[in-house]
């Protein structure tokens, strides 16, 4: 039988009972990582190793410039195919969406989470039901370590009126944002599309990017960051996630060796998600990543937008047009509202 950590459960009780977060510790002067942020050492990166990085290797860059030319666009769509096989993440540039937007969205994520405790605690909830929730980590469990990170957590973006739902200090900042992503969205759903071979409507018709989400995450300063993570090794399981960050930490697995994933200037961050994996037979990988908590004086932000399918009840397989004799089906279909329920966000 395995003995319960009573003292550990108090803490994690102790800890979501304050609504305050991560970001409650440190404003309380928090000086050492609390027991329940302590990683073991095997899922953190080795000091001897360089961090498990190979610094020769960078996640691909897709410039979208020029899409709708013709020429241009094999060129685009190639590098694309070539990223979403080999790689599972890339970056994308002259997207759209402009700079100051990015940068205004991310500074009204970051007011949210440095407002002061009383004025952010009516959001706080483990209801991921809500529409809008605050919380710090999606389980508390003691059987796993808690990942340094603040979530607020805005869903079913497709729908104008849960834009009012937002806390005020980003929500404009918000709907702007998403005005450029659903652009972004429809472009790489047609981009993807022809880079299977398959006509430009096809993943649209499927309707897997239809509905989109946000999980706002705020990693604050560490006291002890080479002892934790901000987020554990997961893999993503709608179809796509398109992330903005505003420093490093974010390290994605390629080919058994971490890499770092540091911001660019304008770029977008895409990753494939399982269901993209699982609907195209394998043919584009959804690939396992991580948040590092770098030594620094700074908290980092992100903003990761999940775009998945708006019928819960679909069941998604491998396309049919993908599968041949020497292309056998290696995933059986799934109901996405069940395969999501396995993540609370």
């Amino acid at each position: 039988m395995a003995v319960v950590d009573c003292e550990l459960e108090k803490e994690l009780k102790q800890f979501d009972e304050t609504k305050a977060g991560v970001k409650g510790l440190v404003d309380a002067g928090v000086t050492k990582l609390p027991r329940m942020f302590r990683h073991p050492p095997e899922t953190l990166p080795s000091p001897n190793q360089n961090n498990g990085v190979d610094s020769n290797l960078q996640v691909p860059v897709i410039d979208l410039k020029d899409v709708d030319i013709c020429d241009r666009r094999k060129e685009i769509i190639n590098d694309l195919r070539k990223a979403a096989e080999e790689w599972g993440f890339f970056q994308i540039v002259n997207h759209g969406i402009p700079i100051a937007v990015m940068d205004e969205v991310l500074k009204g994520v970051r007011g949210f989470h440095e407002l002061p405790q009383e004025a952010k605690e009516e959001w706080y909830s483990r209801d991921f039901k809500k529409k809008v929730n605050f919380f710090s980590n999606g389980e508390l469990k003691v059987s796993t370590p808690a990942d340094w990170r603040d979530t607020l957590s805005c869903k079913v973006l497709e729908d104008e009126c849960n834009f009012e739902a937002i806390p005020e200090v980003c929500r404009e900042q918000i709907r702007e944002y998403m005005k450029y992503i659903v652009k972004v969205q429809e472009k790489l759903s047609k981009l993807f599309s022809e880079a299977l071979g398959l006509d430009s409507d096809y993943l649209e018709n499927l309707r897997c990017f239809k509905s989109r989400s946000l999980a706002c995450h705020y990693y604050p300063v560490c006291p002890d960051p080479h002892l934790t993570l901000g987020g554990t090794r997961h893999s993503d399981l709608g179809f796509l996630t398109l992330l903005l960050q505003d420093s490093s930490g974010l390290q994605v697995l390629h080919d058994n060796v971490w890499i770092d994933v540091p911001p660019v200037e304008g770029a977008l961050l895409t990753n494939l998600a399982d269901m993209l994996q699982i609907v195209t037979n394998g043919k584009f990988k959804s690939v396992e990543h991580r948040v590092l908590m770098p030594a620094t004086l700074e908290p980092r932000t992100s903003i990761a937008c999940f775009v998945g399918t708006d019928d819960l009840q679909k069941p998604f397989g491998p396309i049919k047009e993908l599968i041949s004799e020497d292309n056998p089906e290696i995933y059986k279909e799934v109901l996405f509202g069940e395969y999501m329920n396995r993540y609370k966000l």
